[in-house]
């Protein structure tokens, strides 16, 4: 005899609309957990799959201590939702774990779930590339600020020091060789301070590039052979090429430029006195990062990736978020120019430049353009 089960309408309503609840929540881009009473995973939608490296399956069988490192504000957040029944937004927090792969900064909001007591709605949102073009645009304005400065140094300074100089040489001429010594130190200070000058003057460069296609993979080998005939010539420097890899449209000499100012500073984090100092140079292609233009729709694609890492002693905490502003420098002797002409050259080509650093080494990632202003891919929001 078979049982026969009467649907009513309101109960097939409610069960589509909690199906297509679901399929939201599956589509959306940030991962999303409903934490149970006892703390145990009782759902966990597609990106938290992706984010925690892990299925549906067995996050069902962990509790949210098992995901989140030991003492993470995450574990905290959750609490003060069970505990208060309000909702708690907390940004810039680290989930990074030796079992998830380091540091992971996500924006976390938490809220308690109207329908079903003790049970607590988590949302993640990752921060990474919001970070990247936010620090890129600040590393943009910092180099505008010494642009301005730079101009307003070569016409104040170094016209004054030419006429110093000038008049050191001719009193060099006319006194005692016990005070010559002093005449000639003018001389080569007045020579260092026009050079410092100099090379500040770069930052004052507005003119716009004149674009050709340029292979990176040549620019990569030419950097190579200098810094291996050079200052790199105790270093193992190994290449991780894609080989696949479009042209960019760019100044060959400028990522030249570039390039070598990362591998220099790589070779110095490394330092003269290990034999085991390597550095990696890689290309890659990135497909889906995008940069979206402040104030406009503009969406430039960033999809082609070079990467210099070093397995140096890594960049201090407190200068990383300031490590592309001009003269911060770790160096004694460093002016703290190089990494900033280095974001000023990317940034002229289109593209953004970020650190990743930790005791193991250090990583400096930029990612370019495939075409140039022109060729800008405007998308509306909706399509966005």
């Amino acid at each position: 005899m078979s049982t026969v089960i009467n649907a009513t309408p309101q109960t097939a309503e409610k069960g589509g609309a909690a199906h297509l609840a679901l399929n939201l929540l599956d589509g959306l881009p940030h991962p999303v957990l409903l934490i149970a009473e006892d703390d145990t995973i009782e759902y966990a939608n597609a990106a938290a799959e992706d984010f925690f490296q892990a299925s549906i399956a067995v996050l069902r069988r962990q509790s949210l201590g098992d995901i989140a490192a030991f003492g993470s504000p995450l574990l905290a957040l959750v609490d003060h939702v069970r505990r208060h029944g309000s909702k708690v937004n907390e940004y810039g927090v680290d989930l990074g774990s030796p079992k998830n792969g380091g540091r992971r900064l996500v924006d976390v909001h938490c809220g308690p779930v109207t329908e079903a007591p003790g049970k607590i709605m988590v949302v993640l949102q990752q921060r990474s590339m919001a970070q990247m073009i936010e620090r890129q645009l600040t590393h943009r304005g910092a180099a505008r600020s010494v642009s301005g400065l730079a101009a307003v140094l070569a016409h104040e300074i170094k016209n004054p020091l030419s006429g110093i100089r000038g008049a050191a040489q001719l009193l060099e001429s006319a006194i005692d060789d016990e005070d010559r010594s002093l005449t000639q130190l003018i001389c080569t200070e007045s020579d260092r301070i026009c050079d410092l000058v100099d090379r500040m003057e770069v930052f004052g460069d507005e003119r716009p590039l004149t674009k050709e296609a340029v292979n990176i993979h040549d620019v990569l080998d030419h950097v190579k052979k200098i810094a291996e005939a050079g200052f790199a010539s105790h270093i193992n420097i190994l290449e991780e090429y894609d080989p696949s890899l479009p042209a960019i449209p760019g100044s060959r000499d400028k990522l030249i430029q570039a390039f070598l100012n990362l591998i220099k500073n790589a070779a110095e984090a490394i330092g003269e006195e290990r034999n085991d100092g390597t550095i990696v140079l890689s290309t890659a292609f990135r497909p889906g990062v995008r940069l979206s233009l402040p104030g406009s729709a503009t969406r430039i694609s960033l999809p082609l990736e070079v990467a210099i890492k070093d397995n140096g002693p890594g960049v201090p905490p407190e200068l990383r978020p300031h490590l592309f502003e001009p003269f911060v420098t770790t160096k004694s002797s460093g002016n703290g120019l190089g990494l900033a002409l280095v974001a000023k050259f990317i940034g002229d080509h289109g593209g953004i430049i970020e650190c990743d650093s930790s005791a193991r080494g250090t990583t400096f990632r930029a990612l370019m353009p495939m075409q140039d202003a022109e060729a800008e891919i405007t998308e509306t929001e909706g399509s966005a």
